[in-house]
C-alpha cells in the first residue's frame, strides 16, 4: 500500500522533533502535525500580560504557546507552538538520580543505568546543554536563602541549553552555527533578560526550532503548523495497523470543512503528556484505537512539586536579570528548589500569589491563610499591600520551583462533568496531590526573614488544594505488559504494530528534576530501535 508518509509524528515538543530528526536521516518520509503556531521573535510577545500571544485558549481568541488547564487535583501548564514545550520551557536538563529507574512501571525492563548515559549524552549535545555562567541577583540571593537554611553548600548554578557566546565577548553577539558543524542556524549570545519563558526573542535559547526540528526541516522533514489532529485510524482490513494508518487533520483554527485525511505506515503520538493522553482517550473511547491498554491515563506524575515566592517591594535591584532557572539547591535528599524568574514587566504570574502559607491542605488552611494575611498587614502594612500587588512582581520577586522525587500520582480520564454534560472533558481522579510541602514552606520562610522579603504562596494550592506545575508525566507509561502499562520497552503502543508513544506520557516514574532532557534521552532510544529505510536515503547530520 502507498502511503502519503512512512512516519506521521503527533506533536513537536521533545519528543516529536527528536523523532522527527533521527527518522529522517533514516531515510524515511516524515510528517510533523503541530496544533500550535510558529513563532519568530518579532510575533512572541514582550511581556506575558499579552495574554493573546502567550496563552492557549483559541476558544476565546487567546493563541499563544502556554496552556494552562486547572483540573481537580492540579493545575498543569504545557506548551503548543513549532518546538512544542521548548518555547516556554526554562531550558533546565538535568539528569535525574539512578533510583527512578529501579521504581514505578520500567523497573527491570532494561539495564538503564548502563543504558541511558550514552543517549544523555547525545541530547545534551544537540540540546547545547552546559553549566550557565550567569548567576544574576536571583541566583544571589537564593544563595543568601540557602545559607540562612543551613544549605549553602548544595548550591548550584543550573546546567541549561542556552548559548552564551565566548568569554569575555558582548553579549547578543552574533556567531555562525556553534553546535553543528555549520548545518544549523546562527545563534547570538544570551543577553541574560530573564524573557526565557515569555519566549526568546534574542536567538539564544536553544528551542527545538534551532536544533532537532530545524536539522529535521534540511532533511526534508514536513512540519505542519496549526493542524490539529481529530483521529486516527488503521487502513485497510486488519484492526492492528499493519497496514498503516488514516489520520484526519484540521486547521487548529480554521473551520470543519477544511478537514482532510492523510495516510501514514506508522504513527507517532508525541502532543505532550496531556495531549496525547487526551487524544488517545477519544480515540479508544469513539472507537478508532478500541485495543489501547485500559492503563491509558493512569499513574499521572507532577514531580511533587510546589510553588513559593519571596518578594522584595521596593527593591532597587532587577531580580529578573539572569536566565529563566540559573540556580538550585537541595534542602534535603529527597528535595530541591530553584530560582525562577520573568523579564521585568512580565508580572502576569503575580497575580497567582498571595501571602505565604502554612497549615495543612483542606478546609483549615484558608482560615491560616487569613490568619497569616492579618498578621503580615499588622506587623508591615505597607510592605504586605505592595507584596500583593502584580505590579513589579517580575522585577521584585525570587520563585521558588521546589520538586521531591517521592512517589505520588493521579489518573486522567474523559468524562461528561456535570456542569457540562454535552460535551467529555479531561477530568483528573485519585488521591490528591501534596499542596505543602513542609520542607519548601520552611525553607521560604526561614529565607523571607533572613532577607528582608515577603514570603508568598499560590492561590491554586490555599484555595483549591491544587499545585501548580509544568512537569507533567506518565499516563501511557512505558512497562512489560498492557495491564501494567501502554507500551512496550521500545515505545510501541500494546495491542498494535506500527504505533508509537514518545513523550513525557512515557515516563513510568517520578523524577524530581525538570524532565524535558530525560524526555529528550528516552526519545533517542526509543528512535534507535527503528531501523534505517532500506528504499530511503540515509543522510545523518552527526
Amino acid at each position: 500500500m502507498n502511503h502519503d508518509y512512512d512516519f506521521l509524528i503527533i506533536g513537536s515538543g521533545f519528543g516529536g522533533s527528536v523523532s522527527a530528526l533521527r527518522l529522517s536521516e533514516k531515510g524515511y518520509k516524515v510528517a510533523v502535525m503541530e496544533m500550535g503556531r510558529r513563532w519568530t521573535p518579532e510575533t512572541l510577545p514582550k511581556t506575558n500580560w499579552n495574554l493573546r500571544r502567550f496563552l492557549w485558549l483559541p476558544a476565546v481568541g487567546l493563541r499563544g504557546f502556554l496552556s494552562m488547564r486547572l483540573f481537580k487535583h492540579v493545575m498543569i501548564m504545557h506548551g503548543n507552538a513549532v518546538g512544542g514545550g521548548s518555547i516556554a520551557y526554562a531550558q533546565t536538563l538535568l539528569v535525574p538520580p539512578d533510583r527512578v529507574w529501579s521504581e514505578g512501571s520500567w523497573a527491570g525492563l532494561d539495564r538503564w543505568t548502563e543504558v541511558m548515559p550514552q543517549h544523555y549524552d547525545t541530547a545534551k549535545r544537540m540540546l547545547g546543554v552546559t553549566t550557565n555562567p550567569i548567576l544574576g541577583p536571583g541566583d544571589r540571593m537564593l544563595q543568601k536563602m540557602a545559607a540562612a537554611n543551613g544549605v549553602e553548600s548544595t548550591f548550584y548554578p543550573t546546567r541549561v541549553g542556552v548559548f552564551f557566546g565566548e568569554p569575555g565577548q558582548p553579549a547578543g553577539r552574533s556567531y555562525p552555527d556553534p553546535y553543528f558543524g555549520g548545518k544549523g542556524p546562527a545563534r547570538n549570545a544570551c543577553q541574560a533578560c530573564g524573557a526565557c519563558m515569555v519566549g526568546c526573542r534574542h536567538n539564544a535559547k536553544n528551542t527545538l526550532d534551532k536544533n532537532y526540528l530545524y536539522l529535521a526541516e534540511q532533511l526534508g522533514a514536513e512540519v505542519h503548523a496549526e493542524t490539529k489532529v481529530l483521529d486516527v485510524r488503521p487502513l485497510g482490513s486488519t484492526e492492528d495497523g499493519s497496514e498503516g494508518y488514516e489520520v484526519t487533520v484540521q486547521p487548529s483554527f480554521g473551520p470543519a470543512s477544511k478537514r482532510r485525511v492523510v495516510t501514514a505506515k506508522n504513527v507517532v503520538f508525541a502532543a505532550s503528556s496531556l495531549g496525547t493522553q487526551e487524544l488517545l482517550l477519544r480515540l479508544r473511547d469513539d472507537g478508532s484505537l478500541p485495543k489501547v491498554s485500559e492503563q491509558l491515563g493512569r499513574r499521572v506524575r507532577t514531580n511533587a512539586e510546589s510553588i513559593l515566592t519571596v518578594r522584595y517591594p521596593g527593591i532597587e535591584t532587577d531580580l529578573s536579570k539572569g536566565i529563566a532557572i540559573g540556580s538550585g539547591v537541595h534542602v534535603d535528599e529527597h528535595t530541591h528548589i530553584e530560582a525562577v524568574r520573568y523579564p521585568k514587566g512580565s508580572d502576569m504570574m503575580g497575580s497567582l500569589f498571595t501571602a505565604l502559607t502554612h497549615g495543612q491542605p483542606g478546609w483549615s488552611r484558608p482560615l491560616a491563610w487569613a490568619r497569616a494575611m492579618l498578621s503580615l498587614l499588622v506587623r508591615h502594612p505597607v510592605k504586605a499591600i505592595r507584596s500583593w500587588l502584580p505590579f513589579g512582581f517580575a522585577a521584585q520577586t525570587v520563585i521558588l520551583l521546589c520538586m521531591q522525587t517521592v512517589e505520588g500520582h493521579i489518573n486522567m480520564r474523559l468524562k461528561r462533568p456535570w456542569y457540562w454534560p454535552f460535551k467529555r472533558r479531561m477530568v483528573s481522579e485519585g488521591d490528591r496531590i501534596p499542596t505543602y510541602i513542609p520542607a519548601a514552606n520552611r525553607f521560604a520562610e526561614a529565607a523571607a526573614k533572613a532577607t528582608g522579603g515577603v514570603g508568598g504562596s499560590s492561590i491554586f494550592e490555599i484555595f483549591f488544594n491544587v499545585p501548580m506545575t509544568a512537569h507533567c508525566m506518565g499516563g501511557c507509561a512505558i512497562a512489560d505488559s498492557a495491564e501494567q502499562g501502554v507500551i512496550d520497552a521500545q515505545n510501541r503502543v500494546f495491542n498494535y504494530r506500527n504505533l508509537y508513544v514518545v513523550d513525557g506520557s512515557m515516563i513510568g516514574a517520578n523524577l524530581g528534576v525538570n524532565p524535558s532532557l530525560t524526555i529528550t534521552a528516552l526519545a533517542e532510544r526509543a528512535m534507535s530501535f527503528i531501523p534505517r529505510n532500506p528504499t530511503g536515503t540515509v543522510n545523518a547530520v552527526l
